[in-house]
């Protein structure tokens, strides 16, 4: 099962450090939090990665093409013609595929250019601002169990994004925008989906969050998976230097791999 990560926009509300590079690629403990997010992912076994860029997006494609040699230790002989051996390899078992979807392109949008990628199979996406130590195979398993069209992750927390309306069932009746007296789970992202959801998108200036979202979960198709775990987004200076704590206290929640 692929895993698309969303990671075009141009991040304002961080801009001390976005005007230099993709808000995914901003660091946490000297590794993008995109790095943070593609180790969860791959320490259940999902190291498939098609990665939605847009803003910025060489930064990414060339982080990735140096990453083999950035992670590995290497001996430059330039006494024998330049040559280069390398003797250990740390990086990952990855495939990822970058690809440039749009310099303002809307998360709907975006979702329907990697289309091609997917195929006719299911496949994982989140957005690429946001950490958490949700258990994705049992994500998984869920979204299989109920054989709906679309799974997302919802968090009870105080900040306000995508606010759900939660039936007993688990099944979203709506999925609307905040309101300043929402204290209603919120969608954290990490969903499941399933390739028909594809036609609900209908091109570039669609935003995930709204018509589709918002359609499908009228249609009943539209299932949450509530975390009561960590959950943290990085959409402001504050929220990066909350998880630049964590990560220098050598308890960060969302790591759940070994080193």
């Amino acid at each position: 099962m692929k895993v698309v990560l969303l990671a075009g926009g141009h991040g304002t509300r961080i801009s001390e450090e976005s005007y230099l590079k993709p808000k995914p690629m901003i660091e946490i403990g000297e590794m993008p939090i995109l790095w943070h997010i593609m180790k969860e992912y791959s320490h259940y076994g999902f190291n498939e990665f098609i990665i939605c860029a847009g803003y910025k997006q060489h930064i990414i494609k060339e982080w990735f093409a140096d990453y083999f040699l950035h992670t590995s230790d290497i001996t430059f002989d330039f006494t024998q013609g330049n040559k280069m051996t390398i003797h250990n390899q740390y990086a990952e078992s990855w495939k990822v595929t970058v690809v440039d979807t749009g310099l303002h392109t809307m998360t709907g949008g975006r979702i329907k250019r990697i289309q091609p990628y997917i195929g006719e199979e299911a496949f994982l996406m989140t957005y690429g601002d946001g950490v958490c130590d949700v258990d994705i195979r049992k994500l998984v398993a869920f979204h299989k169990e109920h054989g709906k069209l679309a799974t997302l992750t919802a968090v009870k927390l105080e900040q306000q994004k995508g606010v759900l309306d939660i039936g007993g069932d688990n099944v979203v009746r709506s999925f609307r925008e905040k309101s300043m007296l929402d204290q209603a789970p919120i969608n954290a992202g990490y969903m499941v989906l399933e390739p028909k959801v594809f036609d609900y998108i209908a091109g570039d200036d669609t935003s995930f969050e709204k018509e589709p979202l918002e359609k499908i979960a009228a249609e009943g198709e539209l299932m949450s998976y509530l975390h009561n775990g960590f959950w943290q987004c990085m959409d402001t200076k504050r929220e990066k230097d909350i998880l630049e704590a964590l990560w220098e206290s050598g308890e960060a929640p969302w790591k759940s791999w070994d080193e």
